[in-house]
């Protein structure tokens, strides 16, 4: 006999019967991957797609630049995969826990602005998907200071980092 479970799902409330939390998570899991795997693929539109109309983008990194919406989202977009070239992230760990997932990445990118400098680090996501199967928002957690570190390390004696913000 399968059990009833009662998981609530923030676009249409409560969701029961046998399955719905694993039904919930797996439209989590997957709005996750889709995501990351468009920005792996430098897919400016394709990330858009995948994100709410009213997406929220938040950066606790003092060189992150927050945004609300998915037009104002997809207008950096653009510039933020090309000044990020060759944006990798690669999944060191992925929880999910009913419309919320937690994923740990490494981003590794040859920032542009900073003369092509390889740059790697490490950072957290925390997501939320609404019913749609579109992430409705999205907290990065990277260390700003890392960055800054390995472009100044990558620079000549004298010069200083431009500063280049993410989506």
């Amino acid at each position: 006999m399968g059990r009833t479970v009662l998981t609530t799902d923030p676009s249409t409330g409560p969701v029961a019967g046998p399955g719905a939390a694993a039904r919930v998570e797996e439209r989590t899991r997957a709005a996750v991957l889709r995501y990351l795997g468009a920005l792996n693929r430098h897919d400016a539109d394709a990330v858009a797609g995948c994100v709410a109309e009213d997406f929220v983008n938040e950066h606790t990194s003092v060189l992150g630049r927050g945004v609300i919406g998915r037009a104002a989202y997809r207008e950096r977009l653009g510039g933020f995969l090309a000044d990020f070239a060759g944006l990798r992230y690669e999944i060191e760990d992925l929880v999910v826990r009913d419309v919320r997932a937690v994923l740990a990445y490494r981003m590794s990118f040859r920032l542009v602005s900073a003369g092509n400098v390889p740059v790697r680090v490490r950072g957290v996501f925390r997501f939320w998907v609404g019913a749609d199967g579109l992430v409705a928002r999205r907290v990065d957690y990277w260390d700003s200071g890392e960055v800054t570190r390995q472009i100044e390390a990558a620079r000549p004696a004298g010069e200083t980092a431009a500063s280049g913000g993410t989506s």
